[in-house]
């Protein structure tokens, strides 16, 4: 989060209020959270308390998934 200069709360909402969620590798999930052309993809665990890793990642990449 500190290397792309995120908020805990942006995570945090993102985690509670997905655009959409996908399933990962190894039984985990994918939360993404549409932020202007950005879109915040947060990767965690059997449940939301455990993030494995969080980036922006350019929005015309995922937006035709949504």
């Amino acid at each position: 989060m500190l290397k792309y200069g995120l908020e805990e709360g942006v995570v945090v909402q993102a985690l509670r209020a997905p655009d959409y969620v996908t399933d990962g590798g190894l039984g985990r999930k994918i939360a993404h959270r549409f932020m202007d052309d950005l879109v915040l993809r947060v990767i965690y665990g059997d449940n939301d308390e455990i993030v494995i890793t969080v980036y922006p990642a350019r929005k015309r990449r995922y937006a035709e998934k949504s």
